[in-house]
């Protein structure tokens, strides 16, 4: 290859990983968290601390959802609740949009999902930085960014793949260790990161994509196309005989069994689905997750007078249209593969989310003075951005579990206050990086995340303790597994603080990183 095309390639890697970089880093490290959804979900309310509706019944919360909106029942879904320290809540389309409620809530539903939970909140951070629509649409476009970025990052290194791909040059060297290290990471993970980006891509642009080729190329019928090749819930004519319906457990029952003859060797059921409830032609549908496939999620649909199976796309049974649809899902969020692959996820996020922050110490290392003082302006800003962004990100986050963890001890709504942390904490950090000297900015910032994750994390072990101890339940472990990697976490923090004060006490005196000494300068 030329000389001037790698040049070419090096270009576009470095400004489309930098350009993007900084939401990747949200999105990894956000996205690692979020591979242990429902074990952040358990933390924030476990077993021994019930929540209000956490025993209701399904079939409670689906006779008091259409005694008080009967409109609902031609359409409505019951999200189930994924532990018993939860409550199942029921979503419809009213008149003027959706609506959401558990069984004391039909009176007064909500606008939103479940908006207390930390769980899902981290998961918007990592779907669109926690904003509305347009997040979404910004990191469809990030992704489409770091496809370009590995496809360059590839082309670049293919040649010394496989004399360098391990070569760790410890030394006093740092830019090329944290290049050796930046370079093996990507290459090993290499897969998982194209899956990543090209699954992003999909989910984030999706919508705007099936628009523009409606539009284009399918002269309006590609909406009503996708809708019929996707579509899991048999159509079904209204009666108009009413007819007694089928309890939600013996639906669920027979739902479980239709999918383990099928092939599959789990199915959890998460959500429910209801056409024409009451009627004799009325649809039951249950979707559940099954471990070991990559069409983790499948559904099974039923007569709700009968139980009569009217369609399964689970296991065996799944379309190719289906089985490629659900793929996506698994393969992005690593649904698939049990604990196992859960924890890969988790240590491929956090291996992702250095990818990124390396890359951006390697731009200022390139780019930096090294028998000058003085640095370009340029390489100081990104150096800035750089540790109020990162730490700033994973700072935040701990902030966000500390306040969820308050709120909820407080008995108050834990929307609010995790989201007012967070962002806080996350501008706070930004403007601390900017205002201080960037050594001791950085070696601040990552103490104060350090110590904010352990103590959280430790407080929350000595309150929980013995509850922990006299249940013993499948949840508490979820809890114990929580602490224990936020207790990780921080112990990581503290070496990375470490590691930065010594180099900014003994490396190179000229570096962004180096607490300024005038006296000891080298000219």
């Amino acid at each position: 290859m030329k000389a001037s095309t790698i040049r070419t390639f090096q270009t576009v890697h470095t400004w489309t990983g930098l350009l993007a970089g900084f939401a990747l880093f949200v999105a990894f490290y956000a996205g690692a968290l979020t591979v242990f959804h429902d074990d952040i979900a358990a933390w924030q309310n476990p077993p021994w601390r019930a929540v209000a509706d956490a025993n209701v019944p399904i079939d409670t919360l689906v006779d008091r959802l259409l005694a008080r909106h009967p409109d609902a029942r031609d359409d409505f879904g019951i999200i189930l609740a994924h532990d018993s320290s939860h409550a199942a809540y029921a979503y419809w389309q009213a008149k003027d949009g959706s609506r959401f409620a558990t069984a004391s809530q039909v009176e007064a539903p909500r606008t939103e999902g479940a908006e207390n939970e930390l769980a899902d909140f981290v998961y918007a951070l990592h779907d669109s930085l926690g904003l509305p629509v347009v997040g979404l649409y910004l990191m469809g476009i990030v992704s489409v960014l770091y496809g370009l970025a590995l496809l360059s990052g590839i082309l670049i290194h293919l040649p010394q793949l496989v004399k360098d791909l391990f070569a760790m040059r410890v030394g006093r060297n740092i830019k090329r260790l944290w290049q050796d290290a930046h370079n093996a990471i990507g290459v090993i993970s290499l897969p998982f990161h194209v899956i990543f980006a090209v699954t992003g891509a999909l989910f984030c642009l999706f919508t705007i994509t099936l628009a523009a080729l409606n539009t284009v190329a399918f002269d309006g019928k590609l909406f009503e196309a996708f809708a019929k090749a996707t579509e899991t819930t048999p159509t079904v004519t209204v009666s108009g005989t009413p007819a007694t319906m089928l309890s939600t457990d013996v639906l669920i029952q027979r739902a479980r069994a239709e999918a383990l003859k099928n092939g599959v060797t789990t199915f959890e059921p998460d959500y429910m689905h209801f056409v024409h409830y009451g009627d004799r032609n009325a649809v039951a549908e249950v979707r559940g997750l099954s471990q070991h496939t990559l069409g983790s999620y499948g559904t099974v649909a039923m007569s709700a007078h009968d139980g009569t199976v009217l369609a399964t796309h689970v296991g065996d049974r799944y379309s190719l249209n289906g089985i490629s649809y659900a793929s996506l899902f698994g393969l992005h969020f690593g649904s698939f593969g049990g604990r196992t692959v859960q924890w890969l996820y988790f240590i491929l996020g956090l291996a992702g989310a250095f990818l990124f922050y390396s890359g951006n110490l390697l731009w200022i290392e390139s780019r930096r003075k090294r028998r000058h003082l003085d640095q370009p302006r340029k390489t100081l800003v990104m150096a800035r951005a750089t540790i109020g962004v990162c730490i700033g990100t994973c700072l935040a986050i701990t902030g966000a579990f500390v306040a969820t963890w308050i709120a909820m001890r407080l008995g108050v709504e834990a929307a609010i206050p995790q989201r007012v942390a967070c962002y806080g904490l996350f501008l706070g950090a930004c403007a601390y990086a900017c205002l201080r000297p960037i050594a001791k900015a950085t070696i601040e910032l990552l103490w104060t995340t350090s110590v904010l994750t352990i103590v959280m994390a430790v407080v929350d072990l000595a309150c929980n303790a013995s509850a922990m101890t006299q249940t013993g339940s499948p949840l508490a472990w979820r809890v114990l597994g929580v602490d224990l990697t936020g207790i990780a976490l921080g112990i990581v923090f503290a070496l990375f603080a470490r590691a930065a004060s010594r180099r900014a006490r003994t490396g190179d005196a000229n570096s962004v990183w180096a607490l300024r000494d005038t006296a000891h300068a080298k000219p």
